[in-house]
């Protein structure tokens, strides 16, 4: 699965992800992207560009950590963060950054990746292996199944249970058929945090 952990959609999706791992026999791997990548040098309203500027600094955080540490601190660096800020409604950045890196056990030194390119190489790597498995017309979440992605699910609430267990369930048919793109309907409500 690849998030960006600004995106309340990945975050729901996450969490369906988290609950089919209990189901299924899946092995997941998490993946940042970018929606600052993504939208680089494009004309954006003033509010989404600030937006924008500003999710930088929580992936570059991830992926310096993840460089440091391994990719095992990608899932419970990205669960700190997000509770924080889509559940908990906050958008206080740094200190969100400062407190997830706490509670994982991680040095605070890292907070500063936040601020530099430095990683953006492997960040922006991580971005092209998700965006490689859907197109440039989507964002995030993405998810794979054997190699084959899709962007979303995008789903609220998070189905949980047997629902959970057949959206994967579907979700993993539609792979195995080599000429389906896509089924989209109109979004009518916000993401429901549970």
């Amino acid at each position: 699965m690849w998030f960006d952990p600004a995106c309340p959609w990945a975050w729901m999706t996450s969490r369906w992800v988290e609950e089919v791992e209990a189901l299924r026999d899946v092995d997941v791997r998490w993946h940042v992207m970018s929606l600052s990548v993504l939208n680089e040098g494009r004309d954006l309203p003033e509010q989404y560009r600030r937006s924008m500027d500003e999710a930088w600094a929580p992936v570059r955080v991830i992926v310096a950590a993840a460089q440091e540490h391994g990719e095992k601190v990608i899932k419970p660096l990205y669960d700190a963060m997000g509770t924080r800020r889509h559940p908990g409604g906050r958008r206080d950045t740094a200190a969100i950054i400062a407190e997830s890196l706490a509670e994982v056990g991680l040095p605070e030194e890292l907070a500063a990746a936040g601020d530099t390119d430095a990683h953006d190489e492997l960040l922006r790597a991580s971005h092209a292996e998700g965006i490689a498995k859907v197109g440039e017309d989507v964002g995030t979440p993405v998810v794979a199944i054997n190699g084959v992605g899709f962007f979303g699910p995008v789903v609220t609430p998070t189905p949980r249970g047997q629902d959970a267990a057949n959206l994967f369930d579907g979700l993993n048919l539609m792979t195995q058929v080599p000429g389906f793109y896509e089924l989209k309907r109109t979004r009518t409500q916000g993401p429901v945090f549970d």
